[in-house]
């Protein structure tokens, strides 16, 4: 696999040493009073209450305490807490922590002596690791002798169900009133396993809920991949997966965080830490359960979270930088890659192999994985071709033949493609062993690899594995990544290019987030009616008080007064119906376009009154509006997410929008080029662009509206449930966009 790239670390400055691993040394941070550390500026807040900046729990001491409890340790062989305490004597020996067992009636476990109760700990100590069924009197024991951090092992909590659930409620209110960080409960030993100490460079500090999912990475060592932390956080009663995504940023021997969550606690406080993360550009590589219904049902059940939308999820995790993907294969090859790669010096990659059918294979993959593929110069071909014979094609993907690999053109060949500028990475798939040939293909990329800043990537795809070119060679090279399956490399090139494109251009969306409640805001607040849903005219009264233009248009209550409003208006009119209850009108009949005479004006009045009659619909009124044509409709909304709170879509609108599903979502606050991201995201972006022979529309009126949408869901999140603007009719570049109908409903 990939090796260091940073040499070993010396000097105690945490600067220096964020410096040596390659990336700036984040934002100042204190400690608070209460065990967290946090930006200077944590107490910061936005317009709604919710802080800017994440606390960074200090969690030094948890790590690498100086005294233990181990509460409930046995010594004797079948019980469930033996293994656990030989476990906990082995790794306090490891970190050089002094160990304090506690048992009721035993005088030394393992030769230790014993204290019968928490009050009779000798020193005061750091940690305590609770081996009881019922672990809330020994957390309130635990307040008396003022214990920084407590570990609960036992199960039958909220992933129970109710009952669990409040016992659950019941454990964290007590931890917080001991003043301690509680991990658990449900969790397991992943926190006190045996890292190796002979790896160096940069490492991967590992966070999963499940313990059993992070075996995968915690093998990479065996592979020569150095890990620094484990954090099992079980149910997060206490401290949950943000917790320990903040702290490992700050860590200067992290290079890479690997996340496997089942459920987010907290989505606020989950971006908070990704956004620290980016902004040390800290890789965060992510499993998260609960793409599908059966996942996130299974989920639940297990550790008793919510796991929100996916879709959400996923636009969050994207907007903050946080590489999500799906296998714990993928996981581990991604994290392993971006925890130890320089930051690439081009992002163009080459395909290289000894086979034209290989070559043009892994080409079309990486083509469809989205990786840029450059095409090299016709001066670079012509190099190449000093070496490999004129009928194989060097393009890109270059392909040598196979002889050129046994002597000394192999090296010549590998060099030259590595010393063009529009090249960034090398991937060479190697099929099958076939040696010496394929040993010495190994040997040679080694060697290159050691002679450049670029990345070198190899994809051994014997099934054995057992081979001494890729156990041996491969694997000892500290500069080299190499991965088993085509898929899981070109994923893992694709992330490390994104994730270095992501951070070079990074700004917290949190700096520019509003503090103060705007005009607007105070305006709106007297349109909104608590727990009711707004008709068509007061919804489109909020959009106006944010400066989103609406269409001309009257409320009236009689026929005569349409017609006077038609007059006013100018023709051509549509009329709607308008009532609280009316959230689609269109299906009812309710809603004529084109109007362009008094005289249907006024039938057009009694044919919607008669109508909503029928229905038993109490009008407000009928709507006379401008007739607004020739643009593109889209959709632009606010909902709100159980993990998230306020969110922003947008879409392509109009009658068929539940039937496209085409939209974009993302979590306020973000700025202009997440909002202008959002619509490169829709599979009809290029509608905007003007298809067929039409005008392109104003993405800029466009942009701006979402934005303005957004400063709404901040400023009333806690007032607004959900806000629809549909259609939005984006017109032609220059002449803004209206928002023809809208539904807003009031927490």
């Amino acid at each position: 696999m990939l090796g260091s790239t940073h040499g070993t670390l010396t000097t105690n400055s945490r600067h220096a040493r964020a410096v040596a691993c390659g990336r700036p040394p984040g934002p100042a941070v204190h400690v608070h009073s209460s065990g967290a550390s946090a930006p200077d500026d944590a107490e910061d807040l936005d317009v709604s209450g919710r802080p800017l900046h994440s606390d960074v729990p200090d969690l030094d001491r948890f790590f690498r305490p100086e005294a233990v409890a181990l509460i409930g340790a046995s010594d004797t062989e079948g019980r469930p807490g033996t293994g656990i305490t030989r476990q906990l004597l082995a790794w306090a020996t490891r970190v050089g922590a002094r160990l304090h067992p506690v048992h009721p009636s035993r005088p030394a476990v393992f030769g230790l002596p014993c204290v019968p109760s928490v009050a009779e700990l000798p020193e005061p100590v750091d940690l305590a690791v609770l081996l009881v069924r019922d672990p809330l009197p020994v957390i309130e024991e635990l307040a008396q002798v003022k214990v920084k951090f407590a570990v609960v092992f036992a199960s039958g909590f909220a992933e129970t169900g109710a009952e669990g659930a409040a016992a659950q409620a019941r454990l964290t209110a007590a931890a917080r009133r001991a003043g301690l960080r509680l991990l658990g409960p449900n969790t397991n030993l992943n926190a006190f396993e045996e890292f190796r100490d002979d790896l160096e460079g940069p490492a991967i500090a590992l966070i999963t809920q499940s313990g059993h999912q992070g075996r995968p990475l915690y093998t990479l060592q065996e592979l020569g991949i150095r890990l620094s932390h484990w954090a099992p956080t079980g149910n997060e009663a206490d401290l949950e997966s943000a917790d320990f995504l903040s702290y490992f940023t700050t860590r200067p021997e992290v290079g890479a965080i690997a996340l496997y969550a089942e459920g987010l606690k907290d989505g606020r406080g989950f971006l908070l830490a990704a956004d620290r993360a980016a902004r040390a550009k800290v890789p965060v590589v992510a499993v998260k359960v609960g793409r599908t219904e059966t996942g996130a049902r299974t989920a639940a059940s297990h550790t008793g979270k919510l796991t929100g939308a996916d879709t959400v999820v996923d636009a969050a995790m994207r907007q903050f930088g946080v590489i999500r993907v799906d296998g714990l294969d993928e996981l581990q090859d991604t994290a392993a890659l971006l925890a130890r790669a320089r930051p690439p010096r081009a992002e163009g990659v080459v395909v290289y192999s000894i086979s034209g059918g290989t070559g043009a294979h892994v080409a079309d993959l990486a083509t469809a994985a989205g990786l840029p593929m450059p095409v090299l110069s016709a001066e670079k071909q012509a190099e190449l071709h000093q070496w490999i014979p004129a009928d194989l094609g060097v393009a890109n993907p270059v392909d040598n033949g196979g002889h050129p690999v046994g002597d000394w053109r192999g090296p010549k060949i590998i060099d030259a493609i590595l010393a063009d500028p529009a090249v960034g990475v090398l991937i060479c798939p190697i099929t099958g062993p076939f040696p010496p040939m394929s040993d010495k293909l190994a040997q040679d990329l080694v060697d290159a690899a050691e002679r450049t800043d670029k990345l070198v990537c190899v994809v051994w795809g014997s099934p054995v594995g057992t081979e001494d070119a890729y156990r041996t060679t491969l694997l000892g090279s500290s500069r080299v990544a190499t991965f088993r399956t085509v898929g899981n490399c070109l994923t893992a090139v694709r992330a490390y290019l994104g994730h270095h494109r992501f951070t070079a251009s990074y700004r917290s969306p949190f700096d520019d987030a509003p503090r103060t409640p705007s005009p607007s805001m105070r305006k709106a607040s007297g349109l909104l009616r608590p727990g009711q849903r707004l008709s068509e005219h007061a919804a489109k009264q909020l959009l106006r008080a944010y400066g989103i233009r609406v269409p001309r248009e009257q409320l009236v209550t009689s026929a005569a007064a349409a017609v006077r409003a038609a007059g006013l208006v100018g023709y051509p009119v549509v009329m709607k119906a308008s009532a609280p209850q009316l959230a689609h009108k269109t299906e009812l009949g309710l809603v004529r376009l084109g109007l362009t005479s008094a005289s249907q004006v006024r039938d057009t009045y009694r044919e919607l009154t008669d109508i909503a009659r029928y229905e038993g619909v109490e009008l407000d009124g009928v709507l006379v509006c401008q007739m607004v044509e020739r643009g593109v409709e889209m959709v632009v909304g606010v909902t709100h997410d159980s993990l998230f709170g306020p969110t922003v879509t947008v879409g392509i609108g109009g009658v068929l929008v539940e039937v496209l599903r085409d939209t974009a979502v993302r979590v306020p606050p973000f700025g202009e080029d997440q909002a202008r991201a959002m619509l490169a995201e829709l599979r009809g972006h290029a509608l905007l662009d003007g298809v067929r022979g039409a005008p392109p529309c104003d993405v800029d009126a466009l942009v701006e509206v979402v934005l303005r949408v957004q400063r709404m869901a901040l400023e009333l999140g806690d007032q607004l449930a959900e806000l629809d603007v549909n259609p939005l009719m984006v017109l032609p570049r220059g002449q803004g966009a209206v928002a023809l109908d809208a539904l807003a409903v009031c927490r």
